[in-house]
């Protein structure tokens, strides 16, 4: 799973070929954390999104604090899909962090495999509502430092420590806007995913 080839499927290619092996994954974490940005940089296919501009209608639900260039937000899902090697496809699903957005969160995770948690280090409290939401889904989750230009920089293990990570769990650093990190974010989210399935899954 290190190498991940250019794919030209001569078209659109939503669909995969019966021969290959699909994970549905989920792309999570709170406002503005750079979710979107992920899959539009990871997709080999257009990506669908839904985003909407803000309005006052937000103020006081969506935190702009730090994010003054943050103009829309998911009001749905984003959707993308990277082919990882040619027999494994990983569908990405991208899901609003906002409370208020929870029912349809849960729905979107029906079915998935895991979740890829960005966090921001210049508001890492606000990634806690999402990791508990993750962990009650029963979802194993691998979390995504999305490294912004004017945020803080810390080492793994002091953020391992303040997000109270279990050792198990997978901690990457990226740029959500260069691929060849964001691909690392995602590998190691896929290989948490399958190595959690129990065993009578993995062999069926």
């Amino acid at each position: 799973m290190d190498s991940v080839p250019s794919t030209d499927r001569g078209g659109i290619g939503y669909l995969p070929s019966a021969a290959e092996t699909l994970m549905k994954l989920v792309v999570t974490g709170p406002f503005g954390v750079g979710k979107t940005t992920l899959i539009r940089t990871l997709s080999e296919i257009p990506t669908l999104h839904t985003e909407e501009a803000m309005t006052q209608s937000s103020t006081g639900l969506d935190d702009t604090a730090g994010l003054p260039e943050k103009t829309t937000t998911t009001v749905a899902i984003d959707f993308g899909r990277l082919t990882v090697q040619d027999d494994l496809v990983l569908y990405m699903f991208g899901t609003p962090g906002q409370e208020r957005f929870i029912p349809l969160w849960e729905d979107i995770a029906r079915g998935a495999l895991g979740a890829l948690v960005m966090v921001d280090t210049r508001r890492l409290e606000d990634s806690f509502a999402v990791m508990d939401m993750v962990e009650e889904q029963g979802l194993p989750y691998a979390v995504a430092v999305n490294r912004f230009p004017d945020a803080p920089a810390h080492a793994d293990e002091v953020l391992r420590k303040h997000l109270d990570l279990d050792p198990r769990t997978p901690l990457v650093q990226c740029d959500a806007r260069e691929r060849r990190g964001s691909i690392d974010a995602l590998i190691a989210l896929a290989e948490h995913a399958l190595n959690s399935l129990p065993a009578s899954q993995e062999s069926s």
